[in-house]
C-alpha cells in the first residue's frame, strides 16, 4: 500500500521566491536527506549536494504539483544549482522576475506551460 507523504512545508505559505528557496531546502533536506549545510545559494545540486539525476527530476515533480507550476523539457539544460532552481520555480509561479540566466527558448516553453509567469 502507497502512503502519501505530508508536504515539508505548506506551499500556500510561499509569496516570494526567498520562501520558496527555503520551501525547497527544507525540501531536499528532508525528502534527500542533504545536510543543510551543503544547501547554499550557489550549491550544484549533482556535485555539492550529492542528488542524482532522477532525485532532482523527482524534486521538480514535487515543485511542480505543489505549486501548480510545470516544468517543460530540458529543464536541467537550463539549470544547475539550487538558487536557478529556485528563481525559476518562483518566476513559473508569478513571484519573481524571469531569471536572465533561462535561454530565450525555454523561457518561450515557460510561458507557454505556466499561465503565472511573464
Amino acid at each position: 500500500m502507497s502512503e502519501s507523504r505530508p508536504m515539508p512545508h505548506p506551499a500556500d505559505e510561499v509569496k516570494n521566491w526567498m520562501q520558496m528557496f527555503r520551501w525547497i531546502v527544507k525540501l531536499i533536506r528532508d525528502d534527500y536527506d542533504v545536510d543543510e549545510i551543503a544547501l547554499t545559494r550557489t550549491a550544484v545540486l549533482e556535485t555539492d549536494c550529492g542528488l542524482s539525476i532522477e532525485q532532482i527530476e523527482g524534486m521538480l515533480d514535487t515543485i511542480g504539483s505543489s505549486f501548480g507550476v510545470h516544468f517543460p523539457p530540458r529543464t536541467l539544460d537550463e539549470v544547475v544549482r539550487l538558487e536557478e532552481i529556485c528563481m525559476l520555480a518562483a518566476w513559473l509561479k508569478g513571484l519573481y522576475k524571469r531569471p536572465g540566466f533561462i535561454s530565450a527558448g525555454y523561457a518561450d516553453q515557460c510561458l507557454a506551460a505556466n499561465a503565472g509567469c511573464g
